[in-house]
């Protein structure tokens, strides 16, 4: 009576196992979260190298994968990895460690995209690390993988010193003091040197190349244009670069010196209301006005008539003594904040 008893127990027991498995009213696999709560993968995560770390930073997101708002998050997931340079392997999968908890919260602040932030000093030299972020709107909810970013460390070189900017026409030139690696760093590592620009103040742009030398020639700027500029020691070892210490920044406007071509085609002529000077109109862009000049045949200094629009070209002397011989020039002056003005056009006369 009793084995009949078990045997109707571990039937039953049996049975209920045999239904769950070919579906019932349980799950075969883990449920899938909708589209409208699953978050759009992050595609900003950046880092910052200073000499206390690293700081990694990314914006909320602020829209699911189906493409409606999302106003909340609840956290965030960091993966981290970490390599020693002599191990690296460039084409092996990257062994990311179990990930870190962030805490999320609103995507706004007011109407302003939030931006997480993740500091971290608990770095080892000749170390290459890897980072990754996801971020959740509930346990079951995640995004996929960001963009990954990647960075070798040593300890950071100092930053350099005494960063000066100089305007020119359409160029800065940068020069500083060179920086010095930490004591007792090893013989093989070097210095090099990133210049990086920005036209708010933030968010610096890499330019040019790493360099060894302690000046550079930025010649992609525009004139009127304000640049700020910043430069960070790069170590150097066994063909890796590793991020230091970064300049104080140093802000400056190029400016245009260049003046247009003198005008051409000058020529005076005598009617009843004055003297009437014609000339072609310039070819050049950007011109801003036209400077008449005379002088009489028994002086050598012009007197400056009078200014025409950049749209006419013609200006009447009305002043002109008769018996008088006067010789006429032109200058086209452009609309640089600190105006240029050609040199004098080929002198007109009345013949």
């Amino acid at each position: 009576m009793k084995i009949r008893g078990l045997a109707q127990i571990a039937g039953i027991f049996l049975l209920g196992i045999s239904l769950l498995s070919t579906g019932g009213c349980g799950y075969k696999n883990a449920p899938v979260p909708p589209d409208s709560v699953v978050p759009q993968a992050i595609d900003d995560l950046r880092y910052t190298i200073s000499d206390k770390g690293m700081q990694l930073s990314w914006s909320f997101p602020v829209k699911t994968i189906r493409g409606s708002r999302l106003e909340e998050v609840s956290s965030f997931e960091l993966y981290r990895a970490e390599i020693p340079l002599e191990d690296y392997c460039g084409t092996c999968p990257i062994p990311f460690a179990e990930p870190i908890a962030v805490d999320g919260g609103s995507s706004y602040d007011g109407e302003a995209r939030r931006r997480a932030t993740y500091d971290s000093s608990l770095l080892r030299a000749g170390h290459k690390y890897f980072f990754k972020v996801r971020s959740r709107t509930s346990w079951w909810a995640d995004s996929d993988d960001s963009n990954i970013v990647t960075f070798v460390w040593f300890e950071p070189a100092a930053a350099p010193t005494n960063l000066t900017a100089t305007a020119a026409d359409s160029q800065v030139t940068l020069s500083w003091q060179p920086a010095h690696l930490p004591p007792g760093s090893d013989p093989a590592m070097g210095i090099n040197y990133q210049v990086l620009r920005s036209v708010s103040g933030k968010d610096y742009a890499k330019i040019g190349e790493p360099q060894k030398g302690t000046s550079y020639i930025d010649r992609q700027v525009t004139n009127g244009q304000k640049y700020f500029y910043t430069v960070q020691t790069m170590t150097t070892y066994k063909n890796a670069l590793a991020e230091g210490g970064v300049s104080k920044q140093v802000e400056v406007t190029p400016v245009d010196l260049t003046p247009p071509p003198a005008p051409t085609g000058v020529a005076a002529v005598k009617t009843d209301e004055g003297i009437k000077i014609f000339w072609d109109k310039s070819e050049a862009g950007g011109i801003g006005e036209y400077r008449v000049y005379r002088r009489a045949a028994d002086k050598d200094s012009y007197e400056l008539l009078g200014n025409v629009e950049a749209k006419y070209t013609l200006y009447v002397d009305a002043k002109a003594v008769e018996g008088v011989r006067y010789y006429y020039a032109v200058t086209a002056v452009d609309q640089a904040a600190s105006a240029n003005e050609s040199r004098k056009s080929k002198e007109a006369t009345v013949r």
